[in-house]
């Protein structure tokens, strides 16, 4: 439920750093589905303190750090609009955050397990390790999928769209391992989709509008015909030469 607050905070940083404007539609998606979504996972449980804190402070980092990384990925200066250079530049730095845990929380139970590095079984082995190739690959293309969609479009809808696969996480918790779930769970799932239908008509809206016939203001502000002009200049200029090479025969 406390998790609920993630899109909450991306929609405070993206109108802090000037990524979206505030509009009335805009909050009424972000609190449809924030607390659709609390209200959907809403169960009576113990409340703790420390984990309390812990999740609505992941919630607060990621919300600076999607939005962050949508101010790379969309500033042209620094020519990181393709998701393979984003990666091969934040990917080392997250390895380095992460090591450390790693070695700490997981190091020691690693080195001395008998699947991996005092391993008995070849078999075993390789199929811990085509499990951790496989684990590999579908993180690669889970982190170039994500990073793709805030080049495109914004972290606000990567954070919907998240939202919208924890949903279906849920509903197939309660079709397959038989949650329970309330009438008041039914009422925050409704919400929670009526929520993204609405961001995902407005979106649609917002191309469509952007799609419109504009005036023009000049080659600078056309890349495609900017490029065509310069790829034409060399037939040009060679036009101008053969004519001057005619104009000079004829005089002789």
């Amino acid at each position: 439920m406390t998790k609920s607050s993630a899109v909450l905070f991306i929609l405070i940083f993206s109108l802090i750093f000037k990524l979206e404007e505030l509009r009335a539609a805009l909050v009424l998606v972000v609190l449809l589905i924030a607390g659709g979504l609390f209200m959907f996972t809403y169960k009576s449980t113990q409340f703790n303190v420390e984990g309390f804190a812990l999740v609505l402070g992941a919630s607060f980092i990621g919300g600076i750090r999607w939005t962050l990384t949508q101010m790379l990925l969309q500033k042209a200066e620094l020519g990181l609009q393709n998701p393979i250079d984003t990666m091969f530049h934040l990917q080392p730095l997250m390895f380095l955050g992460l090591f450390p845990l790693f070695a700490i929380f997981e190091g020691l139970h690693l080195s001395t397990s008998e699947k991996i590095f005092r391993f008995q079984d070849t078999g075993l082995l390789l199929r811990v390790l085509g499990s951790l190739f496989l684990g590999g690959i579908l993180a690669f293309g889970l982190g170039f999928s994500e990073f793709l969609l805030v080049s495109r479009t914004s972290s606000l809808t990567l954070s919907i769209a998240g939202i919208f696969k924890e949903v279906c996480t849920l509903l197939l918790a309660a079709h397959l391992l038989g949650d329970q779930i309330s009438l008041l769970n039914w009422l925050g799932f409704a919400l929670c989709l009526s929520g993204i239908s609405l961001h995902v008509a407005l979106k649609a809206l917002h191309s469509r509008g952007d799609g419109s016939p504009k005036p023009l203001k000049g080659l600078g502000s056309n890349p495609d015909l900017e490029l065509l002009l310069r790829s034409s200049q060399p037939g040009e200029d060679e036009y101008e030469e053969e004519e001057e090479y005619f104009v000079a025969q004829r005089q002789q």
